[in-house]
């Protein structure tokens, strides 16, 4: 039984290296904020709105627990799951943790390019993009190096770099 976790901070490549990866080893792939969308019927953004930060931390801790029931499974949380509740004890206690660990400057290039789709984002300067990145990773880091490993997340531009990566996540997972 499979079940690994990918964290770390939003523009880091969870989701592009979980379905490259679950793709590989023939595992179920599953993003945690797409599944929170899909049971509750509602953005992320619509029950932030809503229920609030600690009303949505809440459901997102639910559905935590629920999708680290599945087997075969990888994960990708959303980047502030680890820093709530016991999140990072849970996800370490049932299963394999892996932080994608980017440069900020990676992050700022990243996120730049799809700000518009991301809210919280949407109207930074890019001075103030920065800022805000380096700010929230500073109080993240802390709670994303309680992972089991620790994973270089730059590499996922393209195809071939995708393919490298997933190679060297096998590796160093040992599968």
């Amino acid at each position: 039984m499979i079940r690994i976790f990918l964290l770390g901070y939003m523009g880091a490549g969870k989701t592009t290296l979980g379905k490259a990866f679950a793709r590989a080893m023939g595992l179920t792939f599953v993003d945690l904020d797409w599944y929170i969308e899909e049971r509750y019927h509602k953005t992320v953004g619509q029950i932030f709105t809503e229920r609030g930060e600690d009303g949505f931390r809440e459901v997102e801790r639910r559905m935590l627990h629920e999708t680290g029931d599945f087997e075969n499974v990888v994960i990708s949380v959303g980047g502030g799951t680890p820093c709530f509740f016991d999140n990072m004890d849970y996800m370490n206690g049932v299963g394999e943790t892996v932080f994608l660990d980017v440069d900020t400057r990676v992050l700022f290039r990243r996120l730049k390019v799809a700000k518009q789709q991301r809210p919280l984002l949407a109207k930074k300067t890019d001075e103030e993009l920065m800022s805000f990145i380096q700010e929230a990773l500073q109080k993240r880091l802390p709670f994303y190096t309680k992972a089991r490993y620790v994973f270089n997340g730059e590499l996922l531009e393209d195809r071939y770099q995708i393919q490298q990566s997933v190679e060297r996540l096998k590796d160093l997972l040992n599968l």
